[in-house]
């Protein structure tokens, strides 16, 4: 492929380095397109992406049928104001809650945003059927909810936490998959627990079917709520349309994000029939949340996962790039359903093999030093996922 015209790529960084905000340790290169399971850089190098934007490129990048319905919404109403009925936030509402099972969305912009509505809402919840005290939230150590405050008040490590005490008040954390210690910490205060299905950030570590209903038997035995933080595992991820199906529960709340717009901007907090009802006028609300450009991309993503055979192919394309992973020489352990995946090796050579990919032009996100983390778009197919391996096994 051609260099995109007039992109200089030393001036993108060099403009990138003197006017943005230090939040982020890029890398040293400049992506100008995209399509399919594979992106391009200012020099027209091609990279097979593993990482997906972290689980966002659910389609892969520029799917026809998101970019299509973003046309012609965008020909046709971008924003008005949440203060007036538009046609795609309800229909989207309607696909969600009719997969899910739950009652009720609101919608906002990303997955920090929508676990902010759902630790609300729980609040509320709690001091509406128990009180006043009725507001501890226990979560998870090594979980990851986000970086607003309440989001990383509730994500269990501290390296995230430290720098803003102090956090919000009332939140407890436990060992994840410790179910003698979930029980000894869930009590008549809590008013939520809030876990992920799988643990992304931290490496991609599942949940165990004993630990998932543990905390729905908890939830209902204290009149607590389960909120499941499904902003990574959602939508056909883990070879289930949600996370929570691997283990024959039902949360009462659910937060989406990522690959919910098919790459475009737009997370939800949906909520089961004990506390649909919860929110009233005024008590939360986002400007851009479910506006009618990023719910008509939503709606188009959601139905080509539900109907385009991309779950199943996340859960047989998963299982062989876990096969397949597991053959590389150091590997100690590989993790993960469907297409999120984690590589954990005996020795600190993760950060050398994602650099030593990336010039060879494969895409994978080191966790730490070990771990090596795949979350690819559900279109992979097994012969890039031997194309992946093939580099990998060069660079291990």
């Amino acid at each position: 492929m051609e260099p995109l015209e007039n992109v200089d790529g030393a001036r993108v960084m060099a403009l990138d380095s003197e006017y943005v905000m230090h939040t982020y340790g890029r890398l040293p290169v400049v992506f100008v397109r995209g399509k399919g399971c594979f992106v391009y850089d200012d020099q027209g190098r091609e990279y097979l992406d593993l990482v997906a934007g972290i689980a966002v490129n659910g389609l892969g990048h520029c799917p026809e049928v998101v970019t299509d319905a973003i046309c012609r919404q965008a020909r046709t109403l971008m924003h008005t104001s949440n203060l007036y009925y538009t046609v795609p936030q309800p229909t989207l509402a309607k696909l969600l809650v009719e997969l899910s099972g739950l009652a009720r969305a609101f919608f906002c912009n990303s997955g920090a945003e929508a676990n902010e509505a759902a630790i609300k809402l729980v609040r509320k919840a709690g001091k509406l059927s128990g009180g006043p005290d009725k507001i501890e939230i226990v979560s998870a150590e090594k979980s990851f909810h986000g970086r607003t405050m309440a989001a990383v008040t509730a994500t269990g490590q501290p390296k995230y936490r430290d720098s803003f005490t102090p956090l919000v008040p009332g939140h407890k954390y436990v060992p994840y998959n410790d179910v003698e210690a979930l029980t000894a910490t869930v009590g008549p205060n809590t008013c939520a627990v809030m876990m992920e299905p799988v643990q992304g950030e931290s490496g991609v570590h599942p949940a165990t079917r004993e630990y998932m209903q543990a905390a729905r038997e908890l939830c209902d035995k204290h009149d607590a709520l389960l909120i499941l933080d499904e902003v990574q595992t959602g939508l056909g991820r883990t070879g289930r349309m949600f996370g929570f199906e691997h283990y024959g529960i039902k949360p009462d709340v659910m937060t989406l994000a990522k690959t919910l717009g098919g790459g475009f901007p737009i997370g939800a907090c949906l909520a089961g029939p004990k506390c649909a009802d919860v929110f009233q006028p005024g008590d939360h609300a986002s400007t851009f949340g479910g506006n009618p450009l990023a719910s008509a991309a939503a709606v188009a993503a959601v139905t080509e996962i539900k109907e385009g055979g991309w779950i199943e192919n996340a859960n047989r394309v998963g299982a062989y790039l876990r096969e397949k992973t597991g053959a590389l020489p150091g590997v100690k352990e590989v993790r993960g359903l469907g297409l999120m995946v984690a590589v954990e090796f005996d020795g600190p050579v993760a950060k050398g093999i994602a650099q030593k990919s990336m010039e060879r032009g494969l895409i994978v996100n080191p966790i730490g030093d070990n771990i090596i983390r795949m979350v690819p778009p559900l279109i992979l197919t097994r012969e890039l996922v031997d194309r992946a391996l093939s580099i990998l096994a060069d660079c291990v």
